[in-house]
C-alpha cells in the first residue's frame, strides 16, 4: 500500500522583468500578467510503499529539494496531487523551522509540538534528544552560537526523537563529522527494520546504495529513471560526464543473463574490449590474494594527444572498492594518430578483496578525471568472481596484512606458577 503518492506534481515561481512590472500586475489584481512561471519540477509522478527506502538523486537545481518540500507541505505544489499517510519527520535545509534565538531545548519543544507530538510527550523526550545530539552545554545556549555540526546534530535528533511512519533526509548529514553520521546511519537502519519508510536525498552514490532499496533520478524538474541503485546512480553519473555529449544505455549480457550498463561519452576514444588475467590466462574467477591484472584495448577514432585510463571495482552492492588510473600512477599515453590502437595493462601484484562477486568499470578521459573530458565510460564492463585462496580466511571486503599474538603479562605468570595443582596433594 502506498503511503506516499504523487500524481503529476509540478511546481513554478513567477518570475518578473523587473520590481515595476510586479507592481504594475498586483494593483491590477492580476488581471495584466507580467511574469512568466518558471516550473523547477513538472509532471513528477511516483508510488512509495510503507517501509520502502527511497533515494532521490540528481544534480543542484534538478528539483530535489523542492519536492521534498512538498511532501513535508512546507511549499504548496502548483500542479497536481501528493497524499501522504502516517507522521513525518523531516531534517531539510540547515537549520530549517528554528528559531536563532532559541535555545536548542527551546527549539526542541518548539519543533517537537510542530511536528504533531504533545509538550507533555516533548517534555519526557528531551533527555533523549540530548543525550543522542552530544551538544553539552550548548542544549541552553541560543542557536545563533551553535556551529552548523551541532544544529545537524540537534535538527536529526529531535526529528527522531520518536520513530516516524515517513522520515525525510535532505543532505543535511553531509554537513556532520563523520562520527555522528555513523550514529545517524545506524538509527535510520533500526527505523528502517521497524517498518519507517525513507525518503533520502544526497550526493553520496555510496550511502544511497547503503540505505536505499529504490531511486529516483531528477534532471530539470522532470523525474527521468526510476529503479534500482545501481543503474539510475551509473545513469546519472552518465549525465554528469556526458556535459554536451550524448549518452546511451546498452544491454550487455553477463555470466549468461541480461544486465544493465550505462557507456557514455564523446567518442573520441573507444574501449573495444576489457579483460581479466590471472597467472597469464583470461579469467572470470579470480584467487583472493593472488596478482592479477586488467587488459583494457582501446581505439582512436579521432587524434587524442592525452589520454588517462582508469579501473574501478565495485562489490555486489555497488560500494566502491578499489580505484586507480594512470594518471594517478603517473603513467603517460603516448599521442594517438586517428584510427590509432592501444593496450593498457593494469598490474594488481596482490588481490586483498573478499570473496563475493564484484563489477569492473573502465573509463576514458583526459587529466585527473573524467569530469574534466569524458571519451568513453563504460560501467560494469564485465563481472566477475573472487574465491578463497590458499592464505589465511578473513571476513570483509578485504584484507590487511596482520598477524597475532598472545602476551602473558608478568603478573600473570607469577600467579600461575602460585597456583598448585588440585592432584598434588593428597590422594590422587
Amino acid at each position: 500500500m502506498a503511503i506516499l503518492a504523487a500524481d503529476k506534481l509540478g511546481k513554478a515561481y513567477k518570475r518578473y522583468p523587473s520590481s515595476r512590472e510586479r507592481l504594475v500586475e498586483w494593483v491590477s489584481f492580476g488581471r495584466t500578467v507580467r511574469h512568466e512561471d518558471v516550473w523547477v519540477l513538472k509532471d513528477v509522478s511516483f508510488e512509495i510503499d510503507a517501509g520502502e527506502s527511497v533515494g532521490i538523486v540528481g544534480a543542484n537545481g534538478a528539483g530535489k529539494s523542492t519536492l521534498l518540500k512538498i511532501i513535508t507541505g512546507t511549499t504548496l505544489a502548483t500542479a497536481g496531487r501528493i497524499d501522504v499517510t502516517g507522521r513525518v519527520a523531516a531534517i531539510l535545509e540547515l537549520g530549517m523551522g528554528f528559531h536563532w534565538e532559541f535555545s536548542g531545548r527551546e527549539n526542541a519543544m518548539m519543533a517537537g509540538q510542530l511536528a504533531g507530538i504533545d509538550a507533555a510527550t516533548m517534555r519526557a523526550l528531551l533527555p533523549e534528544v540530548e543525550a543522542f545530539a552530544e551538544i553539552g552545554d550548548y542544549i541552553d545556549m541560543p542557536l545563533r552560537t551553535y556551529s552548523s555540526g551541532m544544529v545537524v546534530r540537534l535538527a536529526f535528533s529531535i526529528a527522531t526523537a520518536q520513530r516516524p511512519d515517513i522520515l525525510i533526509v535532505d543532505e543535511a548529514l553531509s554537513v556532520g563529522d563523520a562520527y555522528f553520521e555513523h550514529k545517524c546511519i545506524d538509527r535510520i537502519r533500526r527505523f528502517r527494520k521497524d517498518g519507517t519508510t525513507l525518503v533520502f536525498v544526497s550526493h553520496a552514490a555510496a550511502t544511497v546504495k547503503t540505505l536505499c532499496g529504490r531511486a529516483l533520478l531528477l534532471d530539470h524538474g522532470y523525474l527521468i529513471r526510476d529503479g534500482a541503485p545501481d543503474g539510475v546512480l551509473d545513469y546519472y553519473n552518465a549525465i554528469i560526464a556526458r556535459r554536451e555529449v550524448e549518452y546511451q544505455i546498452v544491454q550487455a549480457a553477463s555470466r549468461g543473463s541480461e544486465s544493465r550498463t550505462t557507456r557514455s561519452g564523446s567518442g573520441k576514444a573507444r574501449i573495444d574490449d576489457v579483460e581479466l588475467l590471472q597467472g597469464g590466462r583470461p579469467a572470470r574467477a579470480l584467487v583472493s590474494g593472488q596478482a592479477a591484472s586488467v587488459r583494457v584495448r582501446i581505439s582512436a577514432p579521432h587524434a587524442i594527444d592525452a589520454l588517462t585510463v582508469g579501473v574501478l571495482i565495485r562489490d555486489a552492492l555497488g560500494n566502491d572498492i578499489f580505484g586507480t588510473n594512470t594518471e594517478h600512477l603517473g603513467v603517460q599515453a603516448p599521442s594517438l594518430d586517428s584510427g590509432a590502437a592501444i593496450e593498457c595493462e593494469f598490474m594488481l601484484h596482490k588481490l586483498t578483496v573478499g570473496t563475493g562477486r564484484y563489477s569492473l568499470t573502465v573509463a576514458l578521459h583526459r587529466g585527473d578525471s573524467h569530469l574534466l573530458d569524458n571519451y568513453d565510460w563504460w560501467d560494469r564492463a564485465l563481472v566477475f568472481e573472487v574465491v578463497q585462496g590458499s592464505g589465511p580466511k578473513f571476513i570483509g571486503s578485504s584484507a590487511i596484512d596482520c598477524d597475532a599474538r598472545f602476551v602473558i603479562s608478568e603478573e600473570s605468570a607469577i600467579a600461575a606458577r602460585d597456583v598448585t595443582p588440585r592432584n598434588a596433594i593428597g590422594t590422587p
